[in-house]
């Protein structure tokens, strides 16, 4: 297992979902149960498998450097996963793995920083990577996303959109808030 392993799974779930194909949406149903047990530590939380040596068959596991990419893919694929089967085992399994970002993970620490609005770039053995580069943004914010849409569908919300209404009202949202809404990844202010 090397990097993004939670994506393959998502693929088989979707597209064997989509084609009608059973087989191939029970294996993608059965890797990815195979990868949360894989990657849920003995404390149960997300613990993705490492970049510095990855996973190779019969090998030891790299517990670190765990990247937000996996946070986000696991993510992304138990709610795939959550909203075929309606089980909330699946929904839990995203919670957790999006837990990871604010801190649920083996060194306690938040990746995502709501100071800048970033995400630090993953978690070292003793440290956070403090760089926040666009990969690592963007997994936080599609992670945020994917679990805001599910939480307003199960709520019979439907999701709300703010939009600048001219160039003057975008101009006014940026010099008050230092980005173009009233908070970092919500419609109505702060979500943490």
């Amino acid at each position: 297992m090397t990097y993004d392993n939670a994506k393959l799974a998502h693929a088989l779930i979707v597209s064997g979902r989509a084609t009608g194909q059973g087989r191939v949406y029970e294996r993608g149903m059965k890797a990815l149960r195979w990868l949360v047990g894989v990657q849920t530590s003995q404390q149960g939380q997300l613990r993705p498998i490492g970049s510095n040596g990855f996973y190779k068959r019969n090998g030891a596991r790299a517990d670190f450097d765990q990247q937000p990419i996996e946070a986000q893919t696991t993510v992304s694929a138990c709610l795939a996963a959550y909203r075929t089967t309606a089980d909330p085992w699946w929904y839990e399994q995203a919670q957790r793995a999006f837990d990871w970002f604010l801190g649920w993970n083996d060194l306690g620490l938040e990746l995502y920083a709501a100071q800048t609005g970033g995400c630090r770039d993953g978690l070292h053995a003793d440290r956070s990577n403090e760089n926040q580069g666009a990969e690592s943004m963007l997994a936080f914010l599609l992670s945020f996303a994917e679990m805001r849409l599910t939480q307003n569908v199960a709520n019979g919300v439907r999701a709300s959109v703010w939009q600048p209404t001219s160039l003057n009202e975008t101009n006014r949202r940026e010099t008050q808030y230092g980005h173009f809404g009233p908070g970092p990844y919500s419609c109505a202010g702060p979500a943490f």
